[in-house]
C-alpha cells in the first residue's frame, strides 16, 4: 500500500469569503467541486502544500459527517518577515489571535485565523 498527494481539508461555513481569504494568502485554486451547479469544494496550492475547502453543509449533505468547533490543528506559513506578514494578514480581514513574538532562538510567530476560525501561524527565522 502507498499513499501519496497530502493534503489538508478545512469545513467551512462560507465558502467564497474562504475562497478570497486564501487567495489573499497566495493561494492558487487548482480544482473545484460542484454540486448542483454550485461550489461546496476548492483545491488549493502554496509552494507544493495543498489545502482544500468544504463547505459543513455539503459534507454532511453528501458524506454523513458532522463537523464541529475547528480546533486542534493549524496551517504554518513560512515567510521573510512574521510582522509584516501579521499586518497584511490584518490588514485584508484576518483576526490576530497571538501577537507577533520571538521563540526558540531564532523564531518569530503570530497566529491568526481564517473566516471559520482555523489557526494559521506566519513564522520567520530572525538574525538570532
Amino acid at each position: 500500500m502507498e499513499f501519496k498527494s497530502p493534503q489538508i481539508n478545512l469545513y467551512v461555513s462560507d465558502l467564497a469569503a474562504s475562497r478570497e481569504f486564501y487567495e489573499m494568502l497566495g493561494f492558487k485554486l487548482t480544482f473545484t467541486a460542484e454540486v448542483e451547479g454550485q461550489a461546496v469544494h476548492h483545491e488549493f496550492v502554496l509552494d507544493g502544500f495543498k489545502v482544500g475547502l468544504a463547505t459543513k453543509e455539503s459534507t454532511h449533505k453528501i458524506h454523513g459527517l458532522t463537523p464541529g468547533a475547528n480546533s486542534g490543528s493549524e496551517i504554518v506559513l513560512w515567510t521573510e518577515d512574521t510582522d509584516l506578514a501579521v499586518q497584511y494578514v490584518l490588514e485584508n480581514g484576518g483576526v490576530l489571535l497571538s501577537e507577533p513574538h520571538d521563540f526558540l532562538n531564532g523564531l518569530r510567530s503570530g497566529w491568526v485565523q481564517d473566516p471559520d476560525g482555523n489557526p494559521i501561524q506566519i513564522v520567520s527565522r530572525t538574525s538570532g
